[in-house]
């Protein structure tokens, strides 16, 4: 095709698929109902500026620092209709902060609009929580929003604050249709009342399970969980199901389950994974004398995979606490361990470090000949075999009724990985790293741009494999082989795509386009024929 000058190409990517998925969810909509601005002075309204957050995070997801300068190198006025210069840091900064009091209300509509738009099952709802480390001091905070503090980092970085997220996801399609912010050292069993009666807003009048971890099992949770009609599935700690009890069990009594892990699909049968359950009930009292008791089924399943891997684990670390324990009974009398307060030290180091404090005993003493320390030492095996007892063991408690047999509970609480597949997604392919704001305010707005951001990845992903059903698995993504389309593979094979801008009386254009972009598009319900 010929043109009236040169033209030069911008990036394109997945920008028209996610201007049509903006769209579809009425993100700009929601925010400016919520969030109105004077059209008269207002060259962008607050549900556009999010609207490009969101598109930034998914093509560019690098620090949130010269937005115009992507904008204007990517195709961002053709998609979304937005003047890259009007995208600089104040701009952002002010969308941040007004949409930041009404997050609640844009999160529920939101995901009420995702639900309705995409024909999504609520009937089941995963729930967990995970934290995010944060740059900076932050020693004044806005108390209405979530405040740094120093927890417990699931990235290990004890020497960072952080701020603290909650996703409920939905078992179809794994679609997160709720996150909240909470302050860093927020309490997680705390925070599962408040996310369950946000959920029953934006499910309507649907019932839904909610499926989560150890963290969901209060007194108080599973009390207003039944009091409001919602069902749950979650594992017990060793608080409320001791580990006597799982050394107790017999696996011949053990019902075996007919459930195949994803991962263990291409393996013979032989090499798979097996699960056996079997059940009871148990009772759990209330704090005061008048609470009522509360009687749950108690679904106790044995995996061997996590046999294995117990087994494997415990192995190691006793054999690396022989190895540093005969290291420490050579040394004896050295400038290291002259004494038996030096030998007490270290070997409460290696028992720490090692986790084998169950079963070490060791004798210190002095040699009265030498005056150098001895040291005697020897696992108890009696407190290795009843820990071996328990091996692949774990309960399950639930409030199902008893027509769902203990195999479809556990089958039903297996979909919880799929909270931690999207935690992955948000530090890996979005890549929320430490991150550094000037205010609590724009950090707990930044974060519902991420997890907008991941909605979005998500639907994305659904439709995609919705698309090619009955096939689970796609050519193209991957050079020579057909795979799952994933989030990740996708936006990987969209992001080649140029954009041409009309120019000289042209039209824009979507230059050569692949086979494998094309069907995308397609897929997608995206013309890869025609600009956006």
């Amino acid at each position: 095709m010929a043109y009236g000058g040169p033209s030069v190409e911008k990036m394109l990517g997945a920008l028209p698929v996610l201007a049509r998925y903006c769209r579809r969810l009425d993100l700009a909509g929601i925010i400016d109902r919520a969030c109105p601005i004077r059209q008269d002075v207002a060259i962008l309204t607050h549900g556009q500026v999010i609207e490009a957050l969101v598109a930034n995070r998914l093509t560019s997801p690098a620090p949130l620092l010269r937005v115009t300068d992507w904008a204007r190198a990517w195709a961002v006025e053709e998609a979304f209709g937005i003047d890259p210069s009007a995208l600089n840091d104040d701009r952002i900064a002010r969308a941040l902060d007004a949409i930041a009091p009404e997050l609640d209300r844009i999160v529920g509509s939101v995901g009420a609009q995702a639900i309705a738009a995409f024909g999504i099952d609520v009937s089941r709802l995963h729930w967990d929580m995970t934290s995010i480390s944060l740059y900076g001091a932050y020693d004044e905070v806005e108390s209405e929003f979530a405040a740094p503090k120093f927890g417990h980092p699931k990235d290990r970085r004890p020497d960072l604050k952080q701020v603290q997220a909650g996703l409920a996801v939905t078992g179809d399609g794994g679609i997160p249709v709720l996150h909240r912010a909470f302050d860093g050292g927020a309490g997680e069993v705390s925070q599962v009342v408040g996310a369950m009666n946000a959920l029953q807003k934006i499910a309507g009048p649907r019932q839904f399970l909610l499926v989560g971890d150890s963290k969901l099992v209060s007194y108080g949770n599973i009390r207003d969980m039944i009091a409001a009609g919602v069902e749950f599935i979650a594992p017990a700690s060793k608080t409320y199901v001791p580990a006597s009890v799982l050394a107790g069990l017999d696996l011949d009594a053990a019902t075996e389950v007919d459930y195949v892990a994803e991962r263990d699909r291409g393996k013979p049968a032989d090499a798979r994974g097996r699960w056996r359950v079997t059940e009871d009930t148990m009772t759990l009292a209330g704090p005061r004398k008048k609470d009522p008791v509360m009687t749950l089924r108690r679904v106790f399943v044995h995996s061997t995979a996590r046999a294995h891997a117990a087994a494997a684990a415990r192995t190691k670390k006793l054999d690396r606490a022989r190895d540093d324990l005969d290291r420490l009974s050579r040394g004896l009398g050295s400038r290291h361990y002259p004494n038996p307060k030096a030998v007490t030290e270290r070997i409460t180091a290696i028992s720490r470090a090692r986790r084998v404090t169950a079963y070490l005993r060791t004798e210190v003493g002095t040699d009265p000949v030498t005056g150098k320390p001895t040291l005697a030492w020897s696992f108890d095996h009696t407190a290795i075999d009843a820990e071996t007892a328990t091996d692949g063991w774990y309960a399950l408690l639930t409030t199902l009724p008893t027509d769902i047999d203990a195999a479809q509970v556990l089958i039903r609480y297996k979909g919880q990985e799929v909270v931690e597949r999207r935690y992955s997604t948000v530090k890996g392919p979005l890549a929320v790293a430490p991150m550094f704001l000037k205010t609590n305010r724009r950090i707990t707005a930044l974060i519902t741009v991420i997890c907008l951001a991941l909605l979005i990845f998500c639907l994305i992903e659904r439709t995609v494999r919705a698309a090619i059903a009955p096939e689970t698995r796609m050519a193209g993504l991957t050079p020579g082989q057909k795979t799952k389309p994933t989030g990740r593979l996708i936006f990987q094979a969209l992001a080649g795509l140029r954009l041409i801008p009309a120019t000289g009386g042209q039209p824009a254009l979507i230059p050569r386009p692949t086979p494998v972009q094309a069907r995308l598009l397609d897929l997608l319900a995206v013309d890869p024929t025609q600009p956006p």
